[in-house]
Formats: C-alpha cells, sequence, structure tokens
C-alpha cells in the first residue's frame, strides 16, 4: 500500500508558475514509477507526466510539454511537477499516482486525493 498526498495548488496568474509535491508514505517509494494526471470540471482526467522509478525517461503530451517538468526525490519520498508558462486551459485538479509510467490510468495502482490548481485569465 501506498499513500500519496498532494500539496502546492493554489491560483495563479496566466504565464506565471506553480510547484506541486506529492508525498508517499508505506511502500518504498523508489520502487515505484509515477504519474501526474489532471481533471477539469466536466472532463475526463487526462495524462499530464510521468517519470520512471530512477528518474529517467520522462513523458510527457504534447499539451504540457516545454512547460512542465515532472522529477522526483526518491531519498525525500516526494514527487514534483514544476508547472510553468500556465494558461487557463491548465486549470484542473492535480492527481499523482503510483505504479506506472503509462498514459493510461488503469495503469496506476495507487492515487492521492488532487490538490487544485486555478490559472485566471
Amino acid at each position: 500500500q501506498v499513500q500519496l498526498v498532494e500539496s502546492g495548488g493554489g491560483l495563479v496568474q496566466t504565464g506565471g508558475s506553480l510547484s506541486l509535491s506529492c508525498a508517499a508514505s508505506g511502500r518504498t517509494f523508489s520502487d515505484y514509477s509515477m504519474g501526474w494526471f489532471r481533471q477539469a470540471p466536466g472532463k475526463e482526467r487526462e495524462f499530464v507526466a510521468s517519470i520512471s522509478w530512477s528518474g529517467l525517461p520522462t513523458n510527457y503530451p504534447d499539451s504540457v510539454k516545454g512547460r512542465f517538468t515532472i522529477s522526483r526525490d526518491n531519498a525525500k519520498n516526494t514527487l514534483y511537477l514544476s508547472m510553468n508558462s500556465l494558461k487557463p486551459e491548465d486549470t484542473a485538479v492535480y492527481y499523482c499516482a503510483a505504479g506506472s509510467v503509462s498514459r493510461l490510468q488503469r495503469d496506476y495502482r495507487y492515487w492521492g486525493q488532487g490538490t487544485q490548481v486555478t490559472v485566471s485569465s
């Protein structure tokens, strides 16, 4: 069992930056590849980024590539998502997940409760 707790969400203006963290506890964090997903109101949850257990490779969809960076610190049992050049369409609840590098939700075994990111125009 892995428990995941996201933090760092908030309100930011268009073009701004925000960093999310995901603290893991339970089983060995470094055993798991990790991912970030997001869900906007009325939309399905979508893939944002993933990272292998070692830190490489990373994977991003075109919608965030070049603006978002996923990273991890296995010594601190923490996953990060650095978000730059934020757009209103990035507004969503952001979730971290453990167990895969896949772009598919069903491949992840553990999920956090989510943190809200709101980008104002």
